[in-house]
């Protein structure tokens, strides 16, 4: 068991840094890629987000894509939509992310890339996001979140 939790920490931090050869050799040891390190979170939630590579090889060795943060209840979706990190959401959705999964806030990871103002994000997730319009908890849209935070997500 403590060897375990020892390889989890230890494939987090592979993950967090993006260091894909390390994830990988960690993955050959058949640990539970979902297992939650010291800190209650899945190696998948600490990926560094600019790394799909990184991600894909944790989602091959089924990372669950749709695990919430145990704080605002965010998954690697919404983080990646606020950073605008477009090739990571194609990934994740490629392995089955749901885009139409509400933090505790209620937003949706279309939500927070609008608010950010990361258009490609916003683009990309329309296509995927059941009701694009709806609101959050605050009743604020999609448009109504980039307008609130001074983003322009309008295509140029």
């Amino acid at each position: 068991m403590m060897a375990e939790a020892a390889d989890v920490n230890r494939l987090s931090i592979a993950a967090a840094r993006g260091d894909l050869a390390l994830t990988k050799l960690i993955l050959q040891n058949n640990i539970d890629v979902n297992a939650k390190n010291q800190f209650g979170r899945t190696p998948l939630q600490v990926v560094k987000l600019g790394c799909p590579a990184v991600a894909e090889a944790l989602l091959h060795a089924g990372a669950d894509p749709n695990v919430r943060d145990p704080v605002k209840g965010l998954t690697v979706t919404h983080d990646a939509a606020r950073d605008g990190f477009v090739d990571m959401l194609e990934m994740l959705v490629q392995y089955g992310a749901d885009v139409n999964v509400r933090d505790s806030d209620g937003n949706l990871p279309l939500h927070l890339a609008a608010r950010d103002g990361q258009r490609e994000a916003v683009e990309y997730l329309t296509r995927f996001t059941d009701q694009p319009s709806l609101p959050d908890h605050s009743a604020l849209t999609n448009p109504q979140h980039a307008s609130v935070h001074g983003q322009d997500t309008t295509e140029k």
